[in-house]
């Protein structure tokens, strides 16, 4: 009879697990892999370039006297090193990725072959309009879909990320503030206690003072702290719909209501519309403004520092005062709007210099179209299902924070569970690492102790989902079993060990310093 030393491993009974260091510092099929400043490669190119015809005396002074100081590597050398560092790296292509809050789908391939495709990845923002008439139609295109989907009159495409659009709906209503003459007495934007982070920081960046809302119990909006602290100085309210605690605001409409009584304007973090779309039309629920993540609901890549789009969807009312450029099609096909003395006179002005991220509008609309009105519906459902599944499996064993009725998108547990067995929610995200998983968002949102946020969204099989349950239920089990020396040292496999992070927050190495005596350029 053997037993099991992780999730679904044999082992034959009486076997030692040791496990002796290599001698090379690699393990198995995992490279040692340094930093390519440590590399020996100083001298040499792996690229051969023509002598140049002139000295360079005629830069005087500016001539290059002193080594370049950056590493040569050859072609393959290259391509090892970045594969190995892929290799030391948790991928939505790899395993299921629950960051809860991120909605860390997959991003179907057939979305990088359109925005490969000639005219869409060759075009520049300053080629005359004529040249660019299938980018604009896209973009006419995408704008058209977006705003079937919510419901809105306007979008606002250049916004690059989510909190861009955020500052884009905040400078939206701040003018139209402005145009009715109450901006200086509307200086407050009322924010929940289970908001994102960005939305506080942007409204305090636009100039707002922000005033918290209190939650309930179940973990939505407190109506009554709402209309407490609504009043002719609020400019705006900030709510996020699913929330952050992977809820649907059931007050919404009296939400709406009451802030459009007051006189200010509905703010909706579109962050979560991935639970809702092709379900719930937020322009039904009374939202002003919202802007949408196209990485988390229509999968343009997540992530990685590269480019991002965040459209602003507005109301009627909201909609003269939408930032420039935007595209319009008349007898003489699609042009840009541009200029406040065009039809953009009440246009707040622009936020980029051109029309926004051309690669992800690509991707976004290549989504739509492959899924259709029923299959972008059925994204929310299969998202929300997958939520309330592991939810549901992993309730007997952790404490999930609001147990009563179902979640949308992501499930959150705290850590009472835990409480007894001197293991933390960091401890037991540390643990996941050697089973092969990423961890799940942690300590967030704050208003839940230990909080254990995750998210599978609608790309991740049953099987997956399995594999991911057993884990976490392992993993549980030998919590609470008082295996805590499995916990305190995780990772025990990973590339790295368990890092200062307190230490690596305060006092980051952002340069590396070649040692001392070393002949190698600093």
């Amino acid at each position: 009879m053997s037993t099991m030393n992780t999730v679904g491993r044999p082992t034959a009974p009486n076997q030692v697990q040791t496990k002796p260091a290599t001698l090379t510092g690699g393990r198995g099929l995992l490279q040692n892999e340094a930093l390519i400043f440590e590399g020996d490669g100083w001298g040499k190119t792996g690229v051969d370039l023509p002598e140049p015809k002139t000295d360079g005396s005629d830069l005087g002074d500016l001539v290059r006297k002193d080594s370049i100081g950056l590493p040569g590597l050859s072609e393959p050398e290259t391509m090892r090193h970045y594969v190995r560092l892929s290799q030391k790296n948790h991928a939505i292509d790899l395993a299921i990725y629950p960051l809860g809050s991120c909605t860390m789908k997959h991003n179907p391939r057939l979305n990088e072959k359109m925005a490969r495709l000639p005219g869409f990845s060759d075009i520049h923002p300053l080629q005359p309009i004529s040249t660019v008439q299938g980018a604009l139609e896209l973009m006419d295109t995408l704008a058209h879909w977006l705003k079937t989907l919510t419901g809105m009159p306007a979008v606002a495409l250049s916004p690059k990320a989510g909190a861009h659009g955020e500052l884009c709906g905040l400078m939206a209503i701040r003018a139209a503030h402005e145009a009715s003459g109450q901006h200086e007495k509307r200086r407050k934007v009322l924010v929940p206690t289970s908001a994102h982070g960005t939305n506080p920081a942007t409204a305090a960046f636009v100039g707002y003072s922000v005033v918290e809302v209190a939650q309930t119990e179940d973990g939505r909006v407190d109506v009554a702290d709402l209309a407490l602290k609504l009043g002719d100085d609020v400019a705006a309210i900030m709510v996020t719909n699913p929330n952050t605690c992977g809820l649907f605001e059931r007050d919404i409409l009296e939400i709406s209501r009451l802030t459009h009584e007051a006189g200010a304007y509905f703010y909706c973090d579109g962050a979560n519309f991935n639970a809702i779309v092709g379900r719930v039309r937020p322009g039904d629920l009374g939202v002003d403004a919202m802007h949408i993540n196209l990485h988390k609901t229509f999968s343009t890549p997540h992530g990685g520092g590269g480019p991002g789009a965040g459209p602003v969807v507005l109301s009627e009312a909201l909609a003269p005062f939408a930032p420039a450029p935007w595209v319009v099609h008349d007898d003489g096909g699609y042009r840009l709007i541009e200029r406040e003395e065009d039809e953009a006179e009440q246009a707040f002005g622009r936020l980029c210099a051109f029309q926004g991220q051309m690669g992800m509008y690509t991707r976004a609309l290549s989504y739509m179209m492959s899924h259709g009105a029923d299959g972008l519906r059925q994204v929310a459902e299969d998202a929300v299902l997958n939520a309330n599944y592991i939810k549901a499996r992993l309730s007997d064993l952790m404490s999930a924070a609001f147990p009563d009725g179902p979640c949308m998108h992501e499930a959150l547990f705290d850590d009472e569970w835990l409480k007894g067995t001197d293991i933390t929610t960091l401890d037991f995200a540390k643990a996941m690492i050697d089973e092969g998983f990423h961890p799940m968002t942690m300590y967030f949102p704050l208003v839940v102790h230990g909080a254990m946020l995750i998210e599978p969204t609608e790309t991740e099989s049953k099987a997956e989902l399995d594999r991911f349950i057993e884990a976490m239920r392992a993993l549980a089990g030998a919590a609470k079993a008082g295996d805590v020396d499995r916990f305190k040292g995780a990772p025990f496999h990973a590339p790295l060990k368990r890092l200062d992070e307190t230490r690596a927050a305060r006092s980051p190495v952002l340069r590396w310093t070649a040692p001392e005596g070393s002949n190698k350029a600093a």
